[in-house]
């Protein structure tokens, strides 16, 4: 796959992406999913002019979508690709629930990804110019939770049971990936912004191992009934990405 150069031809390389883990039945096709509904609903609102600057935000959603596109495609050749995201496509084939494997791809580009990206266009600019459209963007993020936690539920019938755990703890976990993790990645942004792009690579590597200790504690949660009641999740899950896919999508 060529690089994407607008928001549309990622989506439409998100979209090859799903199909073969439809075909291969990969869950790698889970989170490529659910980048591409969010992924969507930015390209709508820049196409409505929703943001301060639209060219420079769609501009940072390419450069951010691709760091995806690439890993993706690095790891499919075998070639050497972030500690984080190493471990999210390592687990695709793990038997975790199919809201842990939403996770794992968030965690590694939320955390890491959109930091890297954020800075690199920023570069030789003010970084504080993009911090409303930044923080739009958390809104449009923020305002589809409800909808892919009701799509969720379609596909993982007993997902209900995390709220039994207390306190909506799956809308937290949810939650975490859009909202807290964009709001550390605006600070780790700052970050290596200040340092610019010849003195990032120390700072990277850092960012990837927090993001990395985040992934196992998605993959196996501190907390014994929590990481319990993902087992069970699991259990009742449909195993076939395809007719999942199919169920998210579905009106």
């Amino acid at each position: 796959m060529r690089r994407a150069t607008t928001i549309q031809e990622v989506i439409n390389q998100l979209d090859i992406i799903i199909d073969n883990a439809v075909e291969s039945n990969s869950r790698l096709g889970l989170f490529a999913y659910v980048y591409r509904r969010t992924t969507a609903e930015i390209l709508k609102e820049v196409q409505k002019g929703s943001f301060e600057n639209n060219e420079l935000l769609e501009q940072l959603d390419v450069v951010f979508a691709n760091l995806y596109l690439d890993a993706y495609q690095q790891y499919q050749n075998n070639e050497p690709v972030s500690k984080s995201w190493l471990f999210a496509f390592a687990h695709s084939d793990k038997s975790l629930s199919i809201l842990q494997h939403v996770m794992l791809g968030m965690n590694a580009h939320i955390n890491l990804d959109l930091a890297i990206a954020t800075s690199k266009v920023m570069a030789e600019k003010e970084i504080q110019s993009v911090r409303s459209d930044f923080d739009k963007v958390n809104t449009i993020l923020f305002s589809i939770v409800n909808e892919m936690q009701e799509r969720l539920s379609r596909v993982s019938p007993i997902l209900f049971l995390l709220d039994w755990a207390g306190k909506n703890s799956d809308e937290k976990i949810i939650d975490f990936s859009m909202r807290k993790a964009r709001q550390q990645s605006w600070n780790n942004s700052n970050l290596l912004w200040g340092l610019g792009p010849e003195n990032q690579v120390g700072s990277i590597d850092l960012i990837d191992k927090v993001t990395l200790e985040l992934s196992e504690m998605i993959a196996a949660p501190k907390s014994r009934i929590i990481g319990f009641l993902l087992k069970v999740i699991s259990k009742f899950e449909n195993n076939n990405v395809g007719q999942v896919i199919s169920k998210l999508k579905a009106d």
